[in-house]
Parts: structure tokens; sequence; C-alpha cells
């Protein structure tokens, strides 16, 4: 079954960017279930504690599933299963439990889909005997971009951080890849920057990148004004969703040369080997004439002048604190 916005066979989602939210209090009634939502930025999963009517595994399975269909009387979260989207069976097989979908499934975006991922795993993985579950849409198995069967999804498919770590600081250092002066290559700013934990390193790069170079002999790639929707790491594939003003062209700056400053600023992460851009969660059409948004970019240094790094080491905090054959 081919789609892009299929991913992951075995997956991590770094969640600084999809965290772990338990409730609205430092001291809350402890649950024995939580079940998963999506906060309503897209960014992150929020559990919130739950009591079942039923006990039998049966029973749980059908409740649990429904609330995960049902709209939230909050506007924090949203449901994980999307409007639209339907769960026409499910069975449970050696400790496995196989949701089919219908086609909608097919339609969402790489990030809302991730997302629905996590949730329904993190809250069907509860239920005693339910060790994993895997997805099929109109009985074919979920496939990754490659074509590969995602299988079994369980909790150890999901490296998050710990929960300790919230509303800390520290500091990192950052490779960005911006413009050279005349725009047709990239140089390389190192910046040493302080930020709030919450924030993933991805989201921590883009923010930085998107804001422009300190350095005098680089210029910034990505248009002013746009903004960052959402940004996700899963096996490996970075999802970077933008708003319509990346739109916004600057011919004075190669388009190659836009691409891969993203690109190659992400991969510089070490967990990232591959990026795709969307224009509000969509990724087709082109950017500018060569560029297919659809398509899977790993990084190509051949741009980058190395003989003009510049190092940059920075005092604030983030406000939050070719193609793949």
């Amino acid at each position: 079954m081919k789609r892009s916005i299929l991913r992951g066979s075995i997956f991590a989602l770094f969640v600084s960017a999809v965290m772990l939210v338990w409730g609205c209090g430092s001291k809350q009634k402890e649950y024995k279930y939580y079940i998963s939502y999506v906060d309503n930025e897209q960014t992150q999963t929020v559990q919130v504690g739950y009591e079942p009517q039923n006990a039998s595994v049966d029973g749980l399975i059908s409740e649990f599933l429904k609330q995960l269909a049902t709209d939230t009387d909050t506007v924090d979260y949203v449901k994980a299963i999307p409007e639209g989207v339907s769960i026409r069976s499910w069975e449970v097989a050696q400790d496995c439990l196989n949701l089919d979908f219908d086609s909608e499934y097919e339609k969402l975006d790489s990030i809302t889909e991730i997302l629905c991922r996590l949730a329904v795993v993190r809250t069907m993985t509860q239920i005693e005997g339910i060790e994993s579950v895997s997805f099929t849409v109109l009985g074919k198995p979920l496939v990754d971009s490659l074509g590969v069967a995602v299988g079994g999804m369980t909790i150890d498919s999901f490296v998050e951080n710990p929960g300790e770590q919230i509303n800390s600081f520290q500091n990192a250092t950052i490779d960005l890849y911006f413009s050279n002066q005349k725009g047709d290559g990239l140089v390389k700013e190192r910046q040493e920057v302080y930020y709030n934990s919450n924030i993933s390193m991805e989201k921590l790069v883009m923010e930085h990148l998107m804001a422009g170079p300190k350095g005098k002999n680089a210029r910034k790639t990505i248009p002013d004004e746009t903004k960052l929707i959402n940004v996700a790491v899963v096996d490996g594939s970075c999802y970077v969703n933008l708003d319509e003003n990346f739109r916004n062209q600057n011919y004075e700056i190669q388009e190659q040369v836009v691409i891969y400053s993203i690109v190659d600023s992400l991969s510089s992460l070490g967990n990232i080997d591959r990026v795709q851009i969307s224009i509000n969660g969509d990724t087709s059409g082109n950017y500018r004439d060569d560029y297919e948004l659809s398509q899977m970019y790993r990084p190509d240094y051949r741009l980058v002048d190395f003989d003009n790094d510049t190092e940059i080491t920075e005092d604030t905090h983030s406000d939050d604190g070719k193609k793949d054959k």
C-alpha cells in the first residue's frame, strides 16, 4: 500500500515534540487506566485518568476504542482518532491487538497519523494481555515509506523525555546551515544555545534556523513571517510542517539552498537521516520548480563552504524556551 504518510516500522518519537502530560496539577487522583488524547497544537499526547465500566478484556478494548474516537469537552486536547476515521474491526491474536481502519486513515497527514498511533498504542497496551498493537487499512498492513510493514507496536517503540526534566533549562550546541551571501551555497554556523527542555531538539533547530544567522557572512533561507506548525521525528524521518508563508520566495537564494538548509541542519542532530517538508500539512506539488514536497530528502553537504564556518555563543533562551530513491 503506497502512501507517503504511512511512516515507521519501529519508530522512536522523541517526545520533546510529543510529551506525556499527566493532567492539571502536581497532585492528582491516581488511576489504573488513562486515555491518551492529542493536544490542540498537535505537538504532544495528553493522558487523562479514566474509570472504565467494563472489566473483561473485550469490554475494555471496545470501551477504550470508543473513548479514543469521542470528542472531548475541553479546548486543551482533542480525540486521538480524528473525525471521519473509523475502525472497521479489531481482533486479538497472540497478545497483539490488530485494528483495521477504513480508507480515511490513509488521508491523515504525517504528524496527525503519528500522534494517532502513539495515543492508541499507549491506551490499548494498558489492558492486561495486550502487549502490542498493529494497524491495517482495509485489511492491508500499515507500511512505511519504503513499503516495509510497520508490524506490532509496543510502549518500547516510543522514546520519551523523563517527566522530571519538564520546565528545566539546559544548553546545547547546534549546527545550522544558512545561505552564503550570493545565495548559491551554504555556510555552517555553530550556535551554543540555552533552551527549555520541554522543546524538542528538532523544534529548537527549526526555530533558530527560522530566526536567521547571527554571523555576518550568512543569510537566512526561510522567508520572514513563516511559522512552524509542528515537527516530529519517526524512525530517522523528520516531518516539518510550515505555514503558507514558506511559499514567499526570495529568488536571490537558490531553491536547493533553501531545501538543504533545512535538511542539513536537522540531519546534524544525528537521529535524523531524511526530511520531508509540508505546507499546512500538504505534501502535494513542488517547492518552486524542482523539489517535490512529497519526497524525503537526505542530507547533502556539497553546497557547504566549510572554510567559512562560524561559531556563536548565545545567552538567550528559546521562546519555548537528494531525494530518497
